[in-house]
């Protein structure tokens, strides 16, 4: 994509952008009187703007009044989750009584409505620029009031409260309903100035600002042609397009303060990728994926088609209903026939979608299809869970039934798809990383799928495929270099780390960031005088990333293991504490953090904070470990012993809580409840080593040298090869 070059304008003070140095961006943030609305580009595409005008984009986002509210404010009450919401009216303007932060109810203004169908969301306005989403949102299509979330009870100290930051607009949603955003936070004041050019996702939101446009067209005349700051034209490749739509339709990461339509896609945003929990095992929709993520993993992606063969650009409606969709490129006499689908014609059985691009229900009532456009495979299904569109619709029959009928119908699969490779390895089977070092170093295989695997590899410690790694820092994928940037980082050592230094330059933003990040055990004055002048513009690229994300609780926790990294304990703390003064029941981040207290003798605060995680969670055993081994650092035996009393019930399978208390009971000569603890740790794993050795200790301090000698005989049997059991046993018969 050709960089945006913008034209001088003195009044703004906005200087014309300079050509990138290299890979370097200007990062310039456009002008909002470069973009002249939907209005200026009516003048000469009447029809274009005719089918733009009410369409979802057009209806984004909208200030709230009587002629953009759809939902029903005439004094109407809705009740979810214990919670009840009063909508009604006061003159002319919207109102809403419902729970707040504080867990009372209050009355609040309703600013914006969000989105049109089939639902439509409204906007209150908070302090300090914060603007919240309500969860109370309504159906459009149904014309009732409904819970987005109505199985999820959500607590109003809760990061998901509506009034918190799951449902932030300034966050969460604004950068893809609105045009030109600029989300301006300040992590000191926990405040927002967030603007916009355009409210809605006008022209200019995909086509790029129209100043210099109007400007160009206005001095040739009919002698213009369609270049430069123009986006998204009859010219723009398949894919490239993919990508620039890309951006609002797909669950990402942003690495730019704001887009400005300089480079590309991945100098922006970098998707999520396929992994357990967000995907199916296969690759499958599961949480909110979005578009982007699914469609980069069909045949249709790698062949050339892309969302403008099916969708119009302008009022984004389907270009044609049912299998004629379809038929654009797939010959009806061959695919739409009953000797292919199998089912009676002209129904809601025969249609291509319905087999080939199942869907979920998201925020309630929105269906969304699943854009991979594969093949059913219940057999699949029957190994790992995950959906198919044949028990989809025969709710009565179960995956086996589906995996025979397939197979009869079809015959066996005749090819290997990725996702017989990627399953077993999101699902963790013993041999399931085998399939995705194939996948990561298959070049046919598409790009997210090769990422994907990368990603996923690092579940199986990544520690033990360093070699497979570093054999794809130079992928021509810039995805898969991500990934595997990404997965070298999370091993705890600098040894790999110079081969992150080339990655200082590479063409994408979200590469050189990553890299950066994985450079973090490294200190400035130890990097190459080759690559410091590119280390140098990287940081400041770094930085600038976590200071646009510091909202999010996982950048600022970023942070902090950064400084960690980098071996500043004191920042990292900084940074921890600041992330849990946004999400304050966020005990992954207190648990961080009270190690560090611990490791830095502020064990007040290491008490204190891992108190609170129990009185949160009291289920969650770990906690009650890690209490305990402070407290027998600290020489608080007796404490110690009764939080490791409370772990062994919470994990019974944790056999190091065995061992610490049967030392612990050792330790008070409490030899009974001692012997008891290692035997009932031995009960788990009757060959742990720890165990059996601390065992036979206490056995022959006790003088009960037989059973002491008999628990050596199984050491040796065990470990026939350390000496020190050998010795061991020496001792003891030396003894009768």
């Amino acid at each position: 994509m050709i960089s945006f070059i913008f034209s001088c304008d003195k009044k703004e003070n906005y200087k014309d952008v300079e050509k990138s140095e290299g890979v370097f961006l200007s990062g310039k943030i456009i002008p909002d009187s470069h973009f002249l609305g939907d209005q200026k580009c009516k003048e000469c595409h009447q029809d274009q703007f005719k089918s733009w005008e009410g369409s979802d984009h057009d209806k984004a986002m909208e200030i709230a009044d009587s002629i953009s509210i759809l939902g029903d404010f005439n004094n109407q009450k809705y009740t979810s989750q214990g919670v009840t919401s009063h909508f009604y009216k006061k003159g002319k303007d919207f109102y809403v009584n419902t729970e707040g932060p504080d867990g009372e109810n209050h009355d609040y203004k309703i600013v914006y409505t969000f989105g049109v169908t089939p639902l439509q969301q409204y906007i209150v306005q908070f302090p300090d620029g914060h603007y919240q989403c309500l969860r109370t949102a309504w159906d459009s299509v149904k014309n009732k009031w409904f819970d987005l979330y109505p199985d999820f009870k959500v607590v109003h100290s809760e990061w998901l409260h509506w009034s918190r930051g799951g449902l932030n607009w300034n966050n969460m949603c604004a950068d893809c309903h609105s045009t030109n955003v600029r989300k301006n936070y300040d992590e000191a004041t926990h405040s927002y100035d967030t603007k916009f050019a355009i409210i809605d996702v006008n022209c200019e939101a995909c086509h790029g600002p129209g100043q210099e446009h109007v400007t160009n067209v206005n001095e040739l005349g009919k002698d213009y042609v369609a270049s430069g700051s123009f986006q998204m034209t009859t010219d723009t490749s398949p894919q490239e397009l993919v990508d620039q739509c890309a951006r609002c339709h797909m669950r990402r990461e942003q690495f730019s303060e704001a887009f400005n339509f300089e480079g590309t896609m991945l100098d922006h945003y970098f998707p999520q990728l396929i992994e357990g929990g967000l995907y199916e095992a296969d690759g499958q929709i599961l949480d909110e994926d979005y578009v982007y993520g699914s469609f980069l993993q069909s045949k249709m992606y790698q062949n050339g088609v892309t969302c403008t063969n099916c969708h119009d650009a302008h009022t984004l409606k389907l270009k044609y209903d049912g299998n004629k969709l379809c038929a654009q490129c797939h010959v009806p006499e061959k695919y739409d026939t009953t000797e292919h689908h199998f089912h009676q014609p002209n129904t809601e059985s025969s249609k291509c979608i319905n087999c080939h691009m199942t869907g979920k229900f998201y925020m309630g009532n929105d269906f969304r299809r699943d854009h991979s456009f594969r093949v059913p495979r219940p057999d699949l299904s029957v190994k790992y869970g995950n959906p198919n569109a044949c028990t989809g619709c025969h709710e009565d029959k179960d995956n086996a039934w589906a995996a025979e009928n397939f197979k009869k119908l079809f015959g066996e699969v005749d090819s290997i798809h990725f996702s017989e490779k990627l399953a077993p390895g999101i699902t963790m089977q013993p041999d399931g990383h085998v399939g995705l070092i194939e996948l990561m170093h298959d070049k046919q295989q598409p790009d997210i799928i090769r990422a994907s695997a990368s990603k996923v590899l690092s579940n199986y410690n990544a520690q033990n495929f360093v070699e497979e790694y570093i054999t794809l820092l130079n992928d021509e994928s810039a995805l898969v270099r991500g990934a595997t940037v990404d997965a070298l980082s999370s091993i705890n050592t600098t040894d790999y780390t110079s081969y992150f230094l080339p990655l200082l330059e590479d063409t994408k933003r979200t590469v050189r960031i990553k890299a950066f990040y994985g450079l973090g055990g490294v200190t400035e004055a130890e990097i190459p005088e080759v690559y410091k002048e590119s280390y140098g513009k990287v940081k400041q690229e770094f930085f600038l990333h976590l200071k646009t994300n510091s909202d999010f609780v996982g950048t600022r926790m970023k942070k902090g293991d950064y400084y960690l990294k980098q071996g500043d304990v004191a920042k990292a703390i900084i940074s921890f504490e600041s992330a849990l003064a946004i999400d304050n029941i966020n005990n992954q981040i207190r648990i961080n953090l009270a190690t560090l207290y611990y490791n830095t003798q502020q064990y007040e605060k290491a008490e204190e904070a891992f108190k609170i995680v129990i009185e949160q969670e009291p289920e969650y055993g770990p906690v009650y470990y890690s209490l305990a081994l402070m407290y027998a650092e600290l020489n608080r035996v007796d404490e110690a012993i009764v939080q490791l009393e409370k772990a062994v019930k919470k994990m019974p399978e944790n056999i190091r809580v065995y061992y610490n208390l049967g030392l612990l009971y050792d330790k008070q000569q409490d030899y009974k409840n001692s012997e008891k603890t290692f035997i009932a740790g031995l009960k788990v794993d009757a060959t742990n080593e720890s165990l059996l050795y601390a065992l036979a200790y206490l056995y022959s301090k006790s003088n009960q040298t037989e059973k002491a000698k008999n628990i050596v005989y199984r050491l040796i049997e065990l470990y026939p090869n350390n000496q020190e059991y050998k010795s061991f046993l020496n001792q003891l018969e030396r003894r009768v």
